[in-house]
Protein backbone atom coordinates (compact mmCIF):
# COMPACT_ATOMS: atom_id res chain seq x y z
CA UNK A 1 0.00 0.00 0.00
CA UNK A 2 1.32 3.41 -0.95
CA UNK A 3 1.96 5.47 2.16
CA UNK A 4 1.85 8.75 0.20
CA UNK A 5 -1.38 10.68 -0.11
CA UNK A 6 -3.45 10.31 -3.30
CA UNK A 7 -2.17 13.61 -4.83
CA UNK A 8 1.46 12.65 -4.47
CA UNK A 9 0.80 9.23 -6.02
CA UNK A 10 -0.93 10.79 -9.03
CA UNK A 11 1.99 13.19 -9.60
CA UNK A 12 4.41 10.27 -9.42
CA UNK A 13 2.44 8.28 -11.99
CA UNK A 14 2.25 11.35 -14.30
CA UNK A 15 6.01 11.89 -14.11
CA UNK A 16 6.63 8.24 -14.87
CA UNK A 17 4.38 8.32 -17.91
CA UNK A 18 6.15 11.45 -19.22
CA UNK A 19 9.50 9.69 -18.89
CA UNK A 20 8.19 6.74 -20.89
CA UNK A 21 6.68 9.04 -23.57
CA UNK A 22 9.92 10.98 -23.82
CA UNK A 23 11.91 7.80 -24.25
CA UNK A 24 9.58 6.66 -27.03
CA UNK A 25 9.92 10.02 -28.85
CA UNK A 26 13.71 9.87 -28.61
CA UNK A 27 13.71 6.41 -30.17
CA UNK A 28 11.34 7.51 -32.94
CA UNK A 29 13.40 10.60 -33.82
CA UNK A 30 16.56 8.52 -33.82
CA UNK A 31 14.96 6.17 -36.36
CA UNK A 32 13.97 8.97 -38.78
CA UNK A 33 17.36 9.14 -40.54
CA UNK A 34 17.29 5.38 -41.01
CA UNK A 35 13.80 5.59 -42.41
CA UNK A 36 14.81 8.35 -44.81
CA UNK A 37 17.85 6.41 -45.94
CA UNK A 38 15.76 3.33 -46.57
CA UNK A 39 13.20 5.38 -48.53
CA UNK A 40 15.82 7.17 -50.66
CA UNK A 41 15.81 6.02 -54.27
CA UNK A 42 19.38 4.97 -55.16
CA UNK A 43 18.64 5.82 -58.78
CA UNK A 44 18.72 4.17 -62.18
CA UNK A 45 20.74 5.33 -65.17
CA UNK A 46 21.00 3.91 -68.67
CA UNK A 47 23.90 3.18 -71.00
CA UNK A 48 23.06 2.33 -74.61
CA UNK A 49 25.80 1.28 -77.02
CA UNK A 50 24.97 1.21 -80.71
CA UNK A 51 26.92 -0.17 -83.63
CA UNK A 52 27.06 2.07 -86.68
CA UNK A 53 28.32 1.39 -90.17
CA UNK A 54 30.81 4.20 -89.64
CA UNK A 55 31.43 3.97 -85.91
CA UNK A 56 30.31 3.06 -82.43
CA UNK A 57 28.16 5.26 -80.22
CA UNK A 58 27.51 5.24 -76.48
CA UNK A 59 24.67 7.21 -74.89
CA UNK A 60 24.67 7.66 -71.11
CA UNK A 61 21.57 9.12 -69.45
CA UNK A 62 21.57 10.23 -65.80
CA UNK A 63 19.15 12.06 -63.55
CA UNK A 64 20.59 15.50 -62.90
CA UNK A 65 20.89 14.77 -59.16
CA UNK A 66 23.02 11.71 -60.00
CA UNK A 67 25.16 13.66 -62.44
CA UNK A 68 25.73 16.19 -59.68
CA UNK A 69 27.32 13.38 -57.64
CA UNK A 70 30.00 13.00 -60.31
CA UNK A 71 30.90 16.69 -60.57
CA UNK A 72 29.55 19.82 -58.90
CA UNK A 73 26.80 21.10 -61.20
CA UNK A 74 24.77 23.20 -58.75
CA UNK A 75 27.18 26.09 -58.28
CA UNK A 76 24.89 28.25 -56.13
CA UNK A 77 23.75 25.21 -54.06
CA UNK A 78 20.06 26.07 -54.32
CA UNK A 79 19.03 22.55 -55.30
CA UNK A 80 18.36 23.47 -58.95
CA UNK A 81 20.77 23.02 -61.85
CA UNK A 82 20.05 25.63 -64.51
CA UNK A 83 21.06 25.51 -68.16
CA UNK A 84 23.60 28.26 -67.47
CA UNK A 85 25.15 26.29 -64.61
CA UNK A 86 25.25 23.16 -66.74
CA UNK A 87 26.91 25.02 -69.62
CA UNK A 88 29.72 26.11 -67.28
CA UNK A 89 30.35 22.64 -65.84
CA UNK A 90 29.53 20.31 -68.74
CA UNK A 91 33.18 19.93 -69.82
CA UNK A 92 34.10 18.69 -66.33
CA UNK A 93 31.28 16.14 -66.47
CA UNK A 94 32.29 14.96 -69.93
CA UNK A 95 35.90 14.53 -68.79
CA UNK A 96 34.82 12.57 -65.70
CA UNK A 97 32.63 10.23 -67.77
CA UNK A 98 35.40 9.57 -70.31
CA UNK A 99 37.77 8.66 -67.46
CA UNK A 100 35.34 6.23 -65.82
CA UNK A 101 33.58 4.60 -68.77
CA UNK A 102 35.60 1.97 -70.62
CA UNK A 103 34.53 0.41 -73.92
CA UNK A 104 36.93 -2.17 -75.33
CA UNK A 105 36.28 -3.81 -78.72
CA UNK A 106 38.34 -7.02 -78.86
CA UNK A 107 40.17 -6.11 -75.61
CA UNK A 108 41.39 -2.74 -76.98
CA UNK A 109 40.12 0.25 -75.01
CA UNK A 110 38.61 2.74 -77.47
CA UNK A 111 38.97 6.49 -77.05
CA UNK A 112 35.97 8.64 -78.01
CA UNK A 113 36.46 10.95 -80.97
CA UNK A 114 33.82 13.35 -79.69
CA UNK A 115 31.70 13.84 -76.57
CA UNK A 116 28.50 15.87 -76.36
CA UNK A 117 26.25 16.49 -73.39
CA UNK A 118 22.99 18.28 -72.73
CA UNK A 119 20.50 18.94 -69.95
CA UNK A 120 17.06 18.13 -71.34
CA UNK A 121 13.61 19.41 -70.45
CA UNK A 122 12.98 16.40 -68.18
CA UNK A 123 15.93 17.30 -65.94
CA UNK A 124 18.05 14.45 -67.26
CA UNK A 125 21.65 14.73 -68.39
CA UNK A 126 22.49 12.95 -71.63
CA UNK A 127 26.05 12.32 -72.80
CA UNK A 128 26.88 10.95 -76.25
CA UNK A 129 30.30 9.48 -77.02
CA UNK A 130 31.24 8.73 -80.63
CA UNK A 131 33.98 6.22 -81.41
CA UNK A 132 35.71 5.56 -84.71
CA UNK A 133 34.73 2.80 -87.09
CA UNK A 134 36.04 -0.62 -86.22
CA UNK A 135 35.13 -4.26 -86.84
CA UNK A 136 35.15 -6.47 -83.74
CA UNK A 137 33.81 -9.77 -82.50
CA UNK A 138 33.56 -9.01 -78.76
CA UNK A 139 32.83 -5.93 -76.71
CA UNK A 140 33.76 -5.34 -73.07
CA UNK A 141 32.15 -2.54 -71.08
CA UNK A 142 33.06 -1.29 -67.63
CA UNK A 143 31.23 1.57 -65.95
CA UNK A 144 33.29 2.67 -62.96
CA UNK A 145 31.04 5.71 -62.86
CA UNK A 146 28.50 3.75 -60.79
CA UNK A 147 30.85 3.83 -57.79
CA UNK A 148 30.51 7.63 -57.75
CA UNK A 149 26.72 7.42 -57.53
CA UNK A 150 24.53 6.73 -54.46
CA UNK A 151 24.83 3.31 -52.85
CA UNK A 152 22.57 0.81 -54.59
CA UNK A 153 22.51 2.68 -57.91
CA UNK A 154 21.81 0.51 -60.94
CA UNK A 155 22.72 1.14 -64.57
CA UNK A 156 20.74 -0.44 -67.38
CA UNK A 157 23.14 -1.53 -70.12
CA UNK A 158 21.78 -2.14 -73.60
CA UNK A 159 23.80 -3.03 -76.71
CA UNK A 160 22.27 -2.68 -80.17
CA UNK A 161 23.55 -3.83 -83.54
CA UNK A 162 23.68 -1.67 -86.67
CA UNK A 163 20.03 -2.42 -87.50
CA UNK A 164 18.83 -1.18 -84.09
CA UNK A 165 18.14 -4.66 -82.69
CA UNK A 166 19.01 -5.19 -79.02
CA UNK A 167 21.53 -8.02 -78.71
CA UNK A 168 22.45 -7.69 -75.02
CA UNK A 169 20.89 -6.32 -71.81
CA UNK A 170 22.08 -6.24 -68.20
CA UNK A 171 21.71 -4.30 -64.97
CA UNK A 172 25.10 -3.11 -63.73
CA UNK A 173 25.94 -2.10 -60.16
CA UNK A 174 28.97 -0.89 -58.24
CA UNK A 175 29.98 -4.49 -57.49
CA UNK A 176 29.20 -5.84 -60.98
CA UNK A 177 30.16 -2.92 -63.21
CA UNK A 178 31.57 -4.98 -66.07
CA UNK A 179 30.01 -6.92 -68.95
CA UNK A 180 31.35 -8.75 -71.99
CA UNK A 181 29.29 -9.64 -75.04
CA UNK A 182 30.05 -11.51 -78.25
CA UNK A 183 28.98 -9.42 -81.23
CA UNK A 184 27.76 -11.08 -84.44
CA UNK A 185 30.24 -10.45 -87.24
CA UNK A 186 29.32 -7.91 -89.87
CA UNK A 187 31.33 -8.43 -93.04
CA UNK A 188 32.75 -5.69 -95.23
CA UNK A 189 30.07 -6.14 -97.89
CA UNK A 190 27.32 -5.43 -95.36
CA UNK A 191 29.12 -2.31 -94.16
CA UNK A 192 29.56 -1.11 -97.74
CA UNK A 193 25.91 -1.83 -98.55
CA UNK A 194 24.69 0.17 -95.57
CA UNK A 195 27.04 3.04 -96.47
CA UNK A 196 25.63 3.09 -100.02
CA UNK A 197 22.10 3.00 -98.62
CA UNK A 198 22.87 5.89 -96.28
CA UNK A 199 24.43 7.90 -99.12
CA UNK A 200 21.40 7.33 -101.35
CA UNK A 201 18.90 8.20 -98.62
CA UNK A 202 20.53 11.52 -97.77
CA UNK A 203 21.08 12.35 -101.45
CA UNK A 204 17.35 11.91 -102.04
CA UNK A 205 16.59 13.91 -98.89
CA UNK A 206 18.68 16.81 -100.24
CA UNK A 207 16.92 16.75 -103.62
CA UNK A 208 13.51 16.58 -101.94
CA UNK A 209 14.37 19.39 -99.54
CA UNK A 210 15.27 21.86 -102.30
CA UNK A 211 12.36 20.84 -104.55
CA UNK A 212 9.84 21.30 -101.72
CA UNK A 213 11.61 24.30 -100.20
CA UNK A 214 9.47 26.96 -101.85
CA UNK A 215 11.23 29.82 -100.10
CA UNK A 216 14.66 28.66 -101.31
CA UNK A 217 13.32 28.20 -104.85
CA UNK A 218 11.68 31.62 -104.85
CA UNK A 219 14.95 33.20 -103.71
CA UNK A 220 16.79 31.51 -106.60
CA UNK A 221 14.04 32.49 -109.03
CA UNK A 222 14.31 36.12 -107.95
CA UNK A 223 18.08 36.04 -108.46
CA UNK A 224 17.89 34.39 -111.89
CA UNK A 225 14.90 36.40 -113.14
CA UNK A 226 17.08 39.30 -114.30
CA UNK A 227 20.19 37.26 -115.19
CA UNK A 228 21.27 38.09 -118.74
CA UNK A 229 22.94 34.87 -119.80
CA UNK A 230 24.60 31.57 -118.99
CA UNK A 231 27.71 32.91 -117.27
CA UNK A 232 25.77 35.42 -115.19
CA UNK A 233 23.44 32.64 -114.03
CA UNK A 234 26.35 30.28 -113.38
CA UNK A 235 28.07 32.89 -111.19
CA UNK A 236 24.91 33.41 -109.14
CA UNK A 237 24.27 29.70 -108.62
CA UNK A 238 27.92 29.02 -107.77
CA UNK A 239 28.02 31.83 -105.20
CA UNK A 240 24.82 30.59 -103.58
CA UNK A 241 26.12 27.00 -103.54
CA UNK A 242 29.46 27.87 -101.94
CA UNK A 243 27.81 30.01 -99.27
CA UNK A 244 25.12 27.59 -98.16
CA UNK A 245 27.58 24.69 -98.22
CA UNK A 246 29.75 26.57 -95.71
CA UNK A 247 26.99 27.27 -93.21
CA UNK A 248 25.36 23.86 -93.71
CA UNK A 249 28.65 22.30 -92.62
CA UNK A 250 29.35 24.58 -89.66
CA UNK A 251 25.77 24.24 -88.39
CA UNK A 252 25.75 20.44 -88.70
CA UNK A 253 29.13 20.21 -86.96
CA UNK A 254 27.83 22.49 -84.16
CA UNK A 255 30.48 25.14 -84.81
CA UNK A 256 27.84 27.86 -85.19
CA UNK A 257 24.20 27.61 -84.17
CA UNK A 258 21.41 30.09 -85.01
CA UNK A 259 17.84 29.35 -83.83
CA UNK A 260 15.19 28.68 -86.48
CA UNK A 261 13.10 31.55 -85.12
CA UNK A 262 15.85 33.86 -86.43
CA UNK A 263 16.90 31.97 -89.56
CA UNK A 264 13.42 31.51 -91.07
CA UNK A 265 12.44 35.22 -90.98
CA UNK A 266 15.86 36.11 -92.42
CA UNK A 267 15.26 33.74 -95.33
CA UNK A 268 11.96 35.49 -96.00
CA UNK A 269 13.70 38.88 -95.75
CA UNK A 270 16.28 37.73 -98.31
CA UNK A 271 13.46 37.06 -100.77
CA UNK A 272 12.02 40.54 -100.21
CA UNK A 273 15.45 42.10 -100.70
CA UNK A 274 16.05 40.31 -104.00
CA UNK A 275 12.64 41.31 -105.35
CA UNK A 276 13.16 44.96 -104.44
CA UNK A 277 16.66 44.94 -105.90
CA UNK A 278 15.27 43.55 -109.17
CA UNK A 279 12.83 46.47 -109.35
CA UNK A 280 15.43 49.11 -108.53
CA UNK A 281 18.66 47.94 -110.12
CA UNK A 282 18.07 44.99 -112.40
CA UNK A 283 21.05 42.76 -113.12
CA UNK A 284 24.52 43.87 -111.98
CA UNK A 285 26.51 40.58 -112.19
CA UNK A 286 29.10 41.32 -109.50
CA UNK A 287 26.49 42.66 -107.08
CA UNK A 288 24.15 39.71 -107.71
CA UNK A 289 26.90 37.25 -106.89
CA UNK A 290 27.55 39.07 -103.61
CA UNK A 291 23.84 39.02 -102.77
CA UNK A 292 23.64 35.31 -103.60
CA UNK A 293 26.66 34.59 -101.43
CA UNK A 294 25.58 36.73 -98.46
CA UNK A 295 22.05 35.37 -98.26
CA UNK A 296 23.26 31.89 -99.20
CA UNK A 297 24.98 31.82 -95.80
CA UNK A 298 21.57 32.31 -94.18
CA UNK A 299 19.87 29.69 -96.35
CA UNK A 300 22.54 27.16 -95.35
CA UNK A 301 21.35 27.33 -91.75
CA UNK A 302 17.86 26.57 -93.05
CA UNK A 303 19.14 23.51 -94.92
CA UNK A 304 20.84 22.33 -91.72
CA UNK A 305 17.45 22.03 -90.00
CA UNK A 306 16.59 19.10 -92.29
CA UNK A 307 19.71 17.23 -91.15
CA UNK A 308 18.95 18.00 -87.50
CA UNK A 309 15.45 16.54 -87.94
CA UNK A 310 17.10 13.39 -89.32
CA UNK A 311 19.29 13.18 -86.19
CA UNK A 312 22.55 14.12 -87.94
CA UNK A 313 24.87 16.14 -85.73
CA UNK A 314 23.18 15.04 -82.52
CA UNK A 315 25.58 12.22 -81.86
CA UNK A 316 23.51 9.48 -83.49
CA UNK A 317 26.24 8.32 -85.83
CA UNK A 318 28.67 9.74 -88.37
CA UNK A 319 28.28 13.19 -89.89
CA UNK A 320 30.54 13.49 -92.93
CA UNK A 321 28.82 11.03 -95.27
CA UNK A 322 25.25 12.33 -94.60
CA UNK A 323 26.50 15.93 -94.81
CA UNK A 324 28.22 15.35 -98.15
CA UNK A 325 25.41 13.36 -99.73
CA UNK A 326 22.68 15.73 -98.50
CA UNK A 327 24.55 18.78 -99.82
CA UNK A 328 25.12 16.99 -103.14
CA UNK A 329 21.39 16.31 -103.27
CA UNK A 330 20.64 19.99 -102.73
CA UNK A 331 22.98 20.90 -105.62
CA UNK A 332 21.40 18.31 -107.89
CA UNK A 333 17.98 19.72 -107.04
CA UNK A 334 19.18 23.24 -107.85
CA UNK A 335 20.59 22.07 -111.18
CA UNK A 336 17.30 20.36 -112.03
CA UNK A 337 15.34 23.54 -111.30
CA UNK A 338 17.82 25.76 -113.16
CA UNK A 339 17.85 23.41 -116.17
CA UNK A 340 14.09 23.85 -116.50
CA UNK A 341 13.67 27.51 -115.51
CA UNK A 342 16.66 29.21 -117.13
CA UNK A 343 15.92 28.34 -120.77
CA UNK A 344 12.37 29.62 -120.27
CA UNK A 345 13.60 32.86 -118.64
CA UNK A 346 16.21 33.44 -121.36
CA UNK A 347 13.62 32.85 -124.07
CA UNK A 348 11.17 35.26 -122.45
CA UNK A 349 13.85 37.92 -122.05
CA UNK A 350 14.17 38.04 -125.84
CA UNK A 351 10.78 39.78 -125.80
CA UNK A 352 11.07 43.50 -124.84
CA UNK A 353 7.55 43.35 -123.42
CA UNK A 354 8.68 40.77 -120.87
CA UNK A 355 11.61 42.93 -119.75
CA UNK A 356 9.48 46.05 -119.56
CA UNK A 357 6.37 44.66 -117.85
CA UNK A 358 6.38 41.00 -116.91
CA UNK A 359 9.78 40.85 -115.26
CA UNK A 360 8.89 43.75 -112.88
CA UNK A 361 5.52 42.12 -112.21
CA UNK A 362 7.26 38.85 -111.30
CA UNK A 363 9.67 40.73 -109.04
CA UNK A 364 6.72 42.45 -107.34
CA UNK A 365 5.15 39.02 -106.76
CA UNK A 366 8.47 37.87 -105.21
CA UNK A 367 8.35 40.87 -102.84
CA UNK A 368 4.74 40.15 -101.85
CA UNK A 369 5.31 36.45 -101.17
CA UNK A 370 8.51 37.14 -99.23
CA UNK A 371 6.73 39.81 -97.16
CA UNK A 372 3.89 37.42 -96.38
CA UNK A 373 6.33 34.73 -95.19
CA UNK A 374 8.25 37.29 -93.14
CA UNK A 375 5.09 38.46 -91.34
CA UNK A 376 3.93 34.88 -90.86
CA UNK A 377 7.26 33.74 -89.39
CA UNK A 378 7.72 36.72 -87.09
CA UNK A 379 4.23 37.37 -85.77
CA UNK A 380 2.01 34.42 -86.74
CA UNK A 381 4.15 31.40 -85.77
Amino acid sequence: MDSRNPGQAALSRLAGSRVVQGAILVVLFSLLPLQDAAAHDPGLSSLTIRQRTNGLEATLTLAVRDAAQVVELDEDHNGIVTQAEFAQTRSQLETAVVRQLFIAPDDRVAKPQSVRSRLDENNNVELRLDFGATIFSSLEIQSKLIASLPLGHRQYLQIQNSTGQTIFERLLSATTDRATVQVPHIDASTVALEAVRSFTNFLCLGVKHILTGYDHLLFLFGLLLVARGFFSSLGIITSFTIAHSITLAVATLHLVQIPSRIVEPLIAASIVFVGIENLLRGDIPAARRMVAFGFGLIHGFGFASALREAGIGSGTGGILLPLFSFNLGVELGQIMVAAVALPIIWKLRENPMFIARWAPACSAAVVLLGSFWFVQRVWMT
